[in-house]
């Protein structure tokens, strides 16, 4: 096994737990960030990652660590387990030095002003993710595919008509439609 490897994957995934603030989309740009500096993993990786992990239990972003874990370290579980501890070891950090003094920052002016204004730039990352997957998705990258754009109105439609059915319902059709036009 790789150390250096390791290491690298550890230091990259702490730095995204620590500035990802706001779930597990928000780690979208920073794993495009190493698909580019690294070459862990495709385009085309990420975007099936994302499906994977959105459709899988457990939270989006410990499911796209575990994976780029696996493959970036040539299918060795340690890799995987490497970004899992990596992303999630910054929040356990906070969450232990925020408990140790939550009387204190509880009814603190400057804490809840700071919250209040990572909710612009948290709303501002979800959405420049949504985008560029929406994007990827399309196929805007390769050239405009029209049938992915029909498919994505439809399904759009779909979910407006039928607001009760149920998500399970709604993932197994748009796999199936996915898997039948080859999307």
């Amino acid at each position: 096994m790789n150390w250096n490897l390791l290491l690298t994957l550890f230091f990259e995934f702490f730095k995204t737990g620590l500035f990802a603030v706001g779930g597990g989309l928000a780690t979208i740009p920073f794993l495009q960030e190493m698909m580019e500096k690294y070459h862990w993993f495709s385009t085309s990786d990420l975007m099936n990652m994302i499906a994977v992990s959105e459709s899988t239990p457990g939270p989006i972003g410990v499911n796209m660590a575990t994976y780029v874990g696996y493959q970036a370290s040539g299918g060795h579980i340690l890799g995987a387990v490497t970004t899992t501890i990596g992303l999630v070891m910054p929040s356990v950090i906070i969450i232990c030095i925020i408990a140790k003094f939550l009387q204190k920052f509880r009814s603190s002016h400057w804490v809840n002003n700071v919250f209040f204004g990572l909710r612009p730039a948290v709303t501002g990352l979800i959405a420049a993710t949504g985008i560029s997957v929406l994007q990827a998705a399309l196929g805007a990258d390769a050239g405009f595919d029209w049938l992915r754009l029909a498919v994505f109105a439809a399904a759009g439609v779909f979910v407006l008509c039928f607001k009760k059915l149920h998500p399970i319902v709604l993932i197994s059709l748009c796999a199936a439609a996915g898997i039948v036009l080859q999307l």
